[in-house]
């Protein structure tokens, strides 16, 4: 479900889906405000969202690995590594 939490930045329209489709407009679309599972976009904008967040914590994107993220504090060292498995 992650991946849902992405900002849609462009527009993406879709098929009204079955049993939802307005019998009196059946050839209307729908324009959509988030992303949708499936749709291949999600997954950049959904690490987008998150590399974002994590560079507001305090967290270095890693130059050896972009899926490590690194933080400094108080003389502690913190390493976060994202891995999705179903991208």
């Amino acid at each position: 479900t992650a991946f849902l939490h992405g900002d849609l930045k462009e527009r993406v329209y879709m098929q009204q889906p079955p049993g939802f489709q307005d019998k009196s407009n059946p050839e209307h679309v729908c324009l959509l405000n988030k992303y949708l599972y499936g749709l291949k976009q999600a997954p950049r904008a959904w690490f987008e969202k998150l590399s974002s967040s994590l560079i507001t914590l305090g967290f270095k994107p890693s130059s050896y690995d972009l899926s490590l993220f690194v933080a400094h504090h108080n003389g502690h060292t913190t390493m976060l590594l994202v891995y999705v498995d179903d991208m």
